[in-house]
């Protein structure tokens, strides 16, 4: 009786798999000696002997090459990997927190928290801090100084009067008595107008604080320019036409001054310009000074000269000028320098 040939094994997808990439690299193998010149034909070629030692399979050395499941190793010896446990089948239950845990865990995400906010505001912290600590300096620097300055240590216990010629200085002083012990920061200019109102000389005046104590009042005067006859004595001033001194007899060293429409006339006004531009020296020799119009000011001399000046203008130049021709040409009755350019002695 004849024995059944057995029933072909079906190949397995592993192996078909094989077999594919098998004939794909043989195929590409004939491919590449028929392109290649000089190479012997396969079809003419005889084929190899059958060779009947066994015969590694090659899936081991192609790794996951082609294959949808990537678990096999690179090697036949590789390390395989470490096996995952199992969970357990009843999974333990976490107890419940109880709401002391949630105030807990809060209250450290918040510190946590603020130590991570102040770590990265370290910078901008110190530059706001040291701001503050200048502007608190420069706040305290500015109220104590205005605090001391309007605080009895800078009260006024000096008052020197400077600039002053025909007054006394220590009368003047006097007349501001009342300002002692104000501090130096709340001394009235008003009042201390109303205690120099009292003295008609004095045509300006400047305040001058020297901390801690000392007040420096510094008065200009004003010039004398002549004498008027007013019937019942004789008055002082100036060029403005203020009465600096009255006097029932005639003051010495001051020029008498005859002049058309008195005081608030413009021949007034160019006598007294003329008169406060002469030098001091020039001023005390003027006997009388003489004005019918701004344009006709004349002078006359104690010595008996007479100097006809013409109008205020260029006054700074006649008087040089007028100086100039009295040193050179000295005892002339006339000298007129109406024109300084060209003066005429006579």
């Amino acid at each position: 009786m004849r024995r059944p040939s057995p029933i072909p094994r079906s190949s397995t997808p592993a192996e078909e798999q094989e077999l594919s990439v098998a004939d794909e690299f043989a195929q590409r193998r004939t491919l590449r000696e028929r392109l290649t010149p000089g190479s012997p034909d396969p079809s003419t070629t005889e084929a190899p002997a059958s060779d009947d030692s066994e015969t590694l399979p090659i899936s081991p050395y192609l790794g996951t090459w082609g294959r949808a499941d990537s678990s096999v190793p690179l090697a036949a010896d590789a390390t395989p990997a470490r096996p995952v446990p199992e969970p357990s089948e009843t999974p333990s239950r976490r107890e419940p927190l109880s709401p002391r845990d949630l105030w807990k865990a809060t209250r450290a995400r918040r510190k946590t928290l603020r130590a991570e906010i102040r770590r990265f505001t370290q910078r901008s912290r110190r530059r706001r801090l040291t701001g503050i600590a200048i502007t608190a300096a420069v706040l305290l620097v500015i109220v104590g100084s205005v605090g001391a300055a309007y605080s009895p240590l800078f009260a006024v216990q000096k008052i020197t009067v400077a600039g002053v010629q025909s007054l006394d200085a220590s009368v003047v002083e006097l007349a501001l008595a009342d300002q002692l012990g104000t501090p130096l920061a709340l001394v009235s200019t008003e009042a201390v107008k109303e205690g120099l109102s009292a003295f008609p000389m004095i045509e300006t005046y400047t305040l001058e604080a020297h901390p801690p104590n000392d007040l420096t009042v510094r008065v200009v005067e004003r010039t004398p320019v002549g004498m008027l006859d007013n019937g019942a004595g004789y008055t002082v001033v100036d060029a403005a036409g203020v009465a600096l001194l009255t006097s029932a007899e005639r003051p010495e060293g001051f020029a008498m001054l005859e002049i058309e429409g008195g005081v608030e006339s413009p021949a007034f006004a160019a006598a007294g310009k003329v008169m406060r531009t002469l030098p001091a020296a020039l001023r005390a020799q003027v006997e009388v000074v003489t004005a019918s119009t701004p344009n006709d000011v004349r002078l006359r001399l104690f010595s008996g000269a007479e100097i006809a000046w013409g109008s205020g203008e260029d006054s700074a130049l006649k008087a040089h000028v007028l100086e100039l021709t009295m040193a050179k040409s000295p005892g002339f009755a006339l000298y007129d320098v109406s024109s300084p350019e060209a003066v005429v002695v006579g």
